[in-house]
């Protein structure tokens, strides 16, 4: 076992990825404020991207690991914001189905654009060789199913 360098201690690798991570979200909300959707939250990107073309709220909550009640307490304010709606299943009149309207599809292709934009930024400061190395490596270390959506439930546990 290599001796710990005492400038970088273990801990601060996961403090510096959250850090980079909060930077990234905070810049892209930042944005789409600008672009008319200062009301989204960093929860939301989770919601709707879990939502996709449809779910119900109980599948909803088992995507982003929470309840089915905190799942749907999400779901009536986007419905109040204008970002999801609510319609009856065709495949079964007992379900409701919560989809994203045209302003939440909206809000999710913005936010590709504007991650594209922020990813050249770290391009342009780091160089678009380094910010590769950086995603190679990350996906050397992190497990295939990187992109799970329970985040919002992970960090509620």
């Amino acid at each position: 076992m290599a001796t710990p360098d005492p400038d970088r201690p273990g801990f601060l690798l996961p403090l510096l990825l959250l850090a980079g991570f909060r930077t990234l979200i905070d810049d892209l909300h930042a944005e789409l404020a600008r672009q008319g959707h200062s009301d989204l939250r960093p929860l939301h990107g989770f919601v709707l991207q879990a939502v996709s073309n449809g779910t119900t709220a109980s599948e909803l909550g088992q995507r982003l690991g929470v309840s089915k009640q905190a799942a749907g307490k999400t779901v009536d304010r986007l419905v109040a914001l204008g970002y999801l709606e609510r319609a009856d299943d065709p495949a079964d009149a007992r379900r409701k189905l919560v989809r994203p309207t045209d302003r939440g599809l909206d809000g999710l292709r913005r936010s590709a654009v504007v991650f594209d934009q922020l990813r050249d930024r770290w391009a342009a400061t780091l160089g678009p060789d380094r910010v590769a190395a950086i995603e190679d490596d990350l996906r050397r270390m992190v497990p295939a199913d990187v992109f799970r959506l329970d985040v919002p439930g992970w960090f509620g546990a």
